[in-house]
């Protein structure tokens, strides 16, 4: 009997300190400059592409600003035209972002006094709503989108290696309404031309057989890619002057450049040696992708043009406007391939 207590009154000690024993946390030293160096296909950078969209002004003052379904569909339209142009991208993920701002306007002071969840309830679909700080200053909650997507393979580097006779690289960029830099031409029939020496010229048809475009992703591991939508609707990218410049200037120093490009089918990217960067790690959107989106071909102004028959000119077209998605972000006009050559 006293054997059995014993035992019972051992196992509810047992049980007692059993909930109150807690797992013990810490922290570990790790080599993150080495690892980023080491596992990165792109050193130092990551392979995750999104773009972020704000919502629209729906008035001139910026008082008032579309819903949240407004920006959704937005982002869902830019990623269904970028794929009809020929951008090898497919969607990954999809979320919203809370920034905060000083608020004005009817649209964001109405929401400040709201107290109840039925109030609240009313911000289900709302793109900016205000609260009121403790010092009575009303603060803005502008609710913006994150459009995740990646490439349909992966980002092949290519590295061009110039010489000292080189006059032209063979090569022109253009971009496309949504704001990808893409290869619009290359010199056929030249086997002493930067582009062919390095294999973008055979990319370049491979991607125009196939009714795709060659988006070049980075230039010296630096992304080139849209990265946000302004309130105005206007898409934040990289103008391709300052990129056939940046280009020339490679070519007139000799120093060889390091383009990525996405690849629109994975088994290209085996088939050949395109450069002497690392390619032995891949990318993690290679990893789990869906099934390669089949995209009709539809001509229009942002698929791949031919080759001009005359010799083009090196020096850019000027003619720009500023749009509004930024002091250093132009929307070119009437800018063709022609002049679009480095």
């Amino acid at each position: 009997m006293l054997n059995n207590e014993f035992t019972a009154s051992r196992n509810s000690r047992m049980v007692s300190e059993l909930e109150r024993t807690r797992l013990q946390d810490g922290y570990v030293s790790y080599p993150w400059e080495r690892r980023m160096q080491e596992v990165l296909s792109v050193p130092n950078s990551s392979s995750f592409l999104s773009i972020l969209l704000l919502p629209k002004a729906s008035d001139r003052l910026t008082s008032r600003y579309n819903n949240l379904e407004d920006t959704l569909a937005r982002a869902n339209a830019w990623l269904s035209a970028s794929q009809a142009s020929g951008v090898p991208i497919v969607f990954m993920n999809i979320q919203t972002e809370s920034l905060l701002t000083k608020i004005s306007g009817e649209t964001a002071s109405a929401t400040v006094n709201a107290g109840s969840l039925s109030d609240l309830s009313n911000l289900a679909n709302a793109s900016l709503y205000g609260f009121e700080d403790y010092h009575g200053v009303d603060l803005g909650v502008v609710r913006a989108v994150r459009l995740w997507y990646a490439p349909l393979a992966e980002e092949i580097p290519i590295e061009i290696k110039l010489k000292e006779d080189d006059i032209r690289l063979g090569f022109a960029i253009s971009r496309t309404e949504e704001g990808f830099i893409y290869i619009s031409s290359v010199i056929d029939d030249d086997e002493n031309v930067p582009s062919t020496r390095s294999g973008l010229s055979t990319l370049y048809r491979e991607a125009s057989s196939a009714s795709r475009l060659l988006v070049v992703s980075r230039l010296s591991n630096q992304k080139v890619l849209p990265w946000i939508v302004s309130s105005t609707g206007a898409i934040r990218c990289f103008d391709t002057v300052s990129l056939s410049q940046k280009l020339s200037l490679h070519r007139h120093a000799s120093v060889p450049i390091l383009m990525h490009v996405l690849l629109w089918d994975q088994s290209l990217a085996s088939r050949g040696n395109f450069s002497s960067a690392r390619q032995s790690v891949p990318s993690p959107s290679a990893l789990s992708l869906p099934p390669e989106v089949r995209l009709a071909h539809q001509p229009n102004d942002n698929q791949i043009l031919p080759l001009p028959p005359d010799e083009p000119s090196e020096q850019p077209d000027r003619r720009l406007q500023r749009d509004t998605a930024g002091e250093v972000s132009f929307r070119f006009h009437d800018f063709s391939p022609p002049n679009n050559w480095v």
